[in-house]
């Protein structure tokens, strides 16, 4: 199904770049209310930190930030503090090495990789196996969220499910982000993710982990990589087991998924957004029948930012999406009684 969204951009942030830099910029949000970590060992040996806001038994929202992102990133904060104000818990998923300090395996994350937010699901269910669970994922986050949903297709116990400003078709955005002023956001993501990769090399060197540091050792001198095609032929592709980027690209964009989820999911999307094209939009065909498309002309990336008085921001999506779960609690609610 195709909507129409109701968000209408601030006036005074009436761009689709002013949208996008303004909360990476200008946003500092104070920590969540009820906040904890607990570190999860994963079955290869390694670890994800995952961060909490609420206590008790209310249902509980699985969230997954977006590339560099963690759960210190405004747009997760601001979610956090919303979904506990309607009595909604949740738990950041940090992608490995996200949190704070380096993981310990070469390995990384990237827009395919579903394993992580599996294992959190089961840990989660396992431990609450009658709490409503659902899932909200922000840009490469929302990819991977949609992609999971759509490989597990009928095997989730989730109620409701949300994505936002998704880079559907992977190659189509990394294409866009070398052209016009996207290059800015380009040029930005790709400086931190070489800090971040010297960063896992220096943990991997100091802590004896030798073979897993030769790994990254292999992949030679980054410091010439100036677009994501470079990045992810020569990064992800080599150490998670892709042929090349192409076949990166095309095993993890999730549009390919989108057919096949049985979970009620949201898909925002803003026509738009710097990080793509509109030909990444699905053709409603590609949906299920659960997947709801809301498409705003406006929004940039991550942004939705509307109100009326300068610097004072409205996070549009702080309001929508819990709205949505909400509503489909309601209804998960009904189902099991």
């Amino acid at each position: 199904m195709l909507t129409l969204s109701t968000f209408q951009p601030a006036w005074w942030l009436n761009n689709s770049h002013l949208q996008t830099m303004y909360p990476a910029l200008l946003r500092n949000d104070p920590e969540p209310p009820e906040y904890r970590r607990e570190r999860l060992m994963t079955p290869d040996h390694d670890y994800i930190d995952i961060d909490y806001c609420g206590t008790g038994n209310q249902p509980l929202i699985m969230l997954i930030h977006g590339l560099t992102g963690s759960s210190q990133s405004g747009y997760i904060k601001g979610l956090q503090s919303a979904l506990h104000k309607q009595g909604l818990r949740s738990a950041v998923l940090n992608f490995r090495g996200c949190s704070g300090s380096s993981n310990n395996r070469a390995r990384s994350y990237h827009s395919g990789e579903t394993e992580d937010i599996d294992f959190l699901y089961q840990t989660l269910r396992l431990r609450e196996p009658l709490t409503p669970i659902g899932a909200a994922g922000f840009s490469l986050g929302g990819n991977v969220l949609l992609k999971w949903l759509g490989e597990q297709e009928g095997q989730l116990d989730l109620f409701a499910a949300v994505a936002v400003s998704v880079p559907l078709l992977l190659g189509v955005c990394a294409t866009k982000l070398d052209s016009g002023f996207s290059k800015f956001y380009r040029i930005n993501l790709l400086k931190e993710l070489k800090a971040y990769m010297h960063s896992k090399l220096q943990h991997l060197r100091s802590t004896g982990l030798t073979e897993e540091a030769m790994k990254i050792e292999a992949l030679g001198d980054l410091s010439s990589i100036r677009s994501f095609w470079q990045y992810d032929d020569r990064v992800v592709a080599k150490l998670h087991g892709f042929t090349d980027v192409r076949d990166y690209y095309r095993r993890s964009s999730s549009r390919q998924y989108l057919k096949a989820i049985t979970v009620p999911t949201l898909l925002i999307q803003a026509a738009d957004d710097p990080f793509m094209t509109t030909e990444v939009l699905p053709e409603l065909n590609e949906l299920s029948s659960h997947v709801q498309l809301e498409l705003s002309p406006h929004g940039g990336h991550v942004g939705f930012i509307s109100g009326s008085i300068p610097f004072k921001p409205e996070y549009w999506l702080e309001q929508r999406i819990p709205r949505f779960f909400l509503e489909y609690m309601a209804d998960s609610h009904l189902s099991r009684a």
